[in-house]
């Protein structure tokens, strides 16, 4: 692979996981808060999300197709990143560890997910509140699904800080210390939200 054609793909990839993928993630997890009001709640929140125009193309296009390329080339960074956190303990390289790790997990987090969901809801199961209380019922998949959750809310906090470098929104030290204070916030908020979901299941 040319560099020319690696720069264009790491780009693409940081872009593709802040739009679309990274505001359909916040968005889902605020759908998914509304099982916190009751069963009756988040199902007419999916059913609304379920029924939305053009919902065929728009699952495709902005969530799906972007959501792969940024989850099989992300994989290919994490195994061919030259990981430093041994020689060089900084948090930023701890961050950039962390950030392949979680990745890669949520490939097969999101895969399961999939299949759980939307695979079953194509092969007839109704994807409903009663569904999701189903599955989190285990201690065990309960346990992976907060893992998932807090590995989704870390890579697209810790995304959007790499995102701002990348793209010379923040270049100055001070500028991307302000925007890992403000990444933090990101994450812990929409861990609590994606959390307290789950939780309300149980």
């Amino acid at each position: 692979m040319s560099k020319e054609t690696d720069f264009f793909l790491r780009r693409l990839h940081s872009l593709l996981g802040v739009i679309p993928v990274g505001l359909f993630v916040a968005q889902h997890l605020v759908i998914n808060h509304f099982a916190t009001r009751g069963e009756e709640a988040f199902n007419t929140a999916s059913n609304f999300m379920g029924n939305l125009p053009f919902v065929f193309f728009l699952e495709w296009f902005i969530i799906y197709i972007p959501l792969m390329f940024h989850a099989f080339y992300g994989v290919y960074i994490a195994f061919s990143a030259k990981y430093n956190v041994g020689h060089y303990s900084t948090f930023r390289n701890w961050m950039f560890t962390l950030q392949r790790f979680t990745g890669v997990f949520l490939v097969i987090f999101i895969a399961w997910h999939v299949y759980e969901t939307r695979i079953q809801k194509a092969l007839g199961t109704e994807v409903d509140f009663n569904m999701m209380a189903d599955i989190l019922s285990n201690p065990f998949m309960l346990v992976f699904y907060i893992l998932g959750v807090v590995s989704a809310t870390f890579h697209l906090a810790n995304g959007l800080w790499s995102f701002c470098v990348t793209w010379g929104i923040a270049q100055s030290p001070r500028s991307q210390k302000i925007v890992s204070y403000i990444t933090i916030v990101i994450f812990l908020i929409l861990s609590v939200i994606g959390i307290q979901a789950l939780l309300a299941f149980v």
